[in-house]
């Protein structure tokens, strides 16, 4: 009886290391997977990363090129500014002169129009001189040329810069990321990402009109300067509704291709009368000045290109009578004060708008992929796919793959409600992840 249950106990044993055989077996297998597992999460979790540093790098490059449009469009206003502040400047200084000569009289222009219009009038002569600070070689005129060149020479070069270079930054951030992970850099990475030229045009300087006119008008300074000041009482029984006049005239305009120009005048117009023509005026010009930016511009307002020096040997009346169309009744320009600004315009050379990038509209060419199309009035983010390939753990290759993209999205909405689609010319370009879409 005893000798049997000895034999028993012996052959459980040799059970017992079977099962310990195949559990030890077992645990080598989930540790092997394990570590398998392991090794891809950490893969995953790399070039998850690396993907979305080379989106940060590639939404930054974005909005670097949106801060450059606006600083294009503020050195533009700028330009625009200096124009009208040189147009004054001459307006100022010749009207330092007619002050000088008192033609007319300050205490006149004041007794007839106010004493602040006189007031204005006297202070003038301290502008004698500034005429000087609007021709090229000025202050004024140096101011623009820098401005100009900030645009064209230093902003077009930052963003042919930004643009050329972007797929390589990208690269790089992913690589940085990457290396941190695997600092042997043992591994294959593929980048998989359509052309800019997809993503991105660069507009020719002109497209940019329309917005810098848009933007234009929230400046009053660069908008029309006119005024008509009258006395309050009857000049002439012959015209008893008609009064003397002075009368303040200024734009600034903006051509199509970005050039600037500016003019000012201003004029004092004394009602007279005789048997001859009856009522008129007789201009007595006291200040003009005209920037412009080609010595071919043409000056819209009537003038003629060589008015005498003065009248003291001839008429007003009988000499606009011959020589000129002009309304000297019912006109409402400075055609004196005109024509001196055409004779001592100051021309600033310009090269106008530069050009610029932004996003495209539509795609290359009909046969571009479809998803490059606005969808909704809004252009797929800038996106990008990665492929990581490396052997690891059990000598396995592992292959994993990720995505990520740029896209465009306000902080807050719009106060007037609208949408606004994707441009580069609001800093809003953000990163995330995006499931790899075979570059697309």
């Amino acid at each position: 009886m005893n000798a049997g249950i000895n034999r028993e106990q012996g052959q459980a044993m040799v059970l017992g290391l079977l099962l310990c055989g195949v559990a030890v077996a077992a645990l080598l297998h989930y540790f092997s997977l394990g570590q398998v597992l392991a090794e891809r999460t950490r893969q995953v979790t790399a070039l998850d990363t690396a993907a979305y540093s080379g989106a940060v790098v590639q939404s930054r490059a974005l909005n670097l090129l949106a801060l450059s449009n606006r600083a294009m469009v503020g050195h533009h206003l700028a330009m625009g500014h200096l124009v009208t502040l040189a147009s004054w400047a001459q307006l100022g200084g010749h009207q330092a002169q007619q002050r000088l000569r008192a033609n007319p009289p300050a205490f006149l222009i004041g007794m007839l129009f106010g004493a602040s219009h006189g007031a204005a009038y006297a202070a003038s002569s301290g502008a004698n001189g500034l005429q000087r600070e609007a021709l090229q070689s000025g202050q004024l005129g140096r101011q623009f040329m820098l401005h100009e060149s900030r645009v064209h020479d230093t902003l077009v070069a930052v963003q042919t810069q930004v643009v050329s270079t972007l797929a390589q930054m990208r690269e790089a951030a992913i690589r940085t990321v990457l290396n941190r992970y695997y600092p042997s850099a043992q591994y294959e990475l593929k980048i998989t990402a359509p052309s800019l030229d997809q993503w991105l045009e660069r507009r020719s300087g002109p497209s940019l009109h329309p917005f810098m006119l848009q933007v234009s008008r929230g400046y009053g300074f660069l908008q029309e300067r006119s005024h008509t000041a009258r006395n309050a009482w009857v000049v002439s029984p012959r015209c008893p509704a008609r009064r003397h006049q002075l009368r303040r005239r200024g734009d600034t305009v903006l051509d199509e291709n970005g050039r600037w120009e500016a003019a000012d005048t201003h004029s004092y117009h004394a009602l007279r009368s005789n048997r001859w023509i009856g009522c008129y005026y007789r201009e007595y010009a006291m200040g003009w000045g005209w920037l412009v930016s080609r010595r071919q511009s043409r000056f819209a307002a009537p003038h003629v290109v060589d008015p005498p020096d003065n009248f003291a040997s001839q008429d007003f009346w009988r000499w606009v009578a011959q020589a000129t169309n002009w309304d000297i009744l019912n006109g409402h320009d400075n055609p004196m004060a005109n024509s001196r600004a055409v004779g001592a315009r100051v021309v600033w050379p310009t090269r106008g708008y530069a050009s610029y990038f932004d996003v495209r509209e539509s795609s290359v060419d009909d046969q571009a992929d479809e998803r490059l199309l606005l969808n909704g009035g809004q252009p797929i983010p800038f996106h990008f796919s990665t492929e990581l390939r490396r052997f690891g753990y059990g000598n396995l290759q592992y292959t994993v793959a990720s995505g990520a993209e740029s896209y465009f999205e306000r902080p807050v909405p719009r106060g007037d409600g609208r949408h606004e689609r994707a441009n580069l010319f609001n800093p809003y370009w953000l990163a995330r992840q995006s499931p790899a879409q075979g570059g697309l």
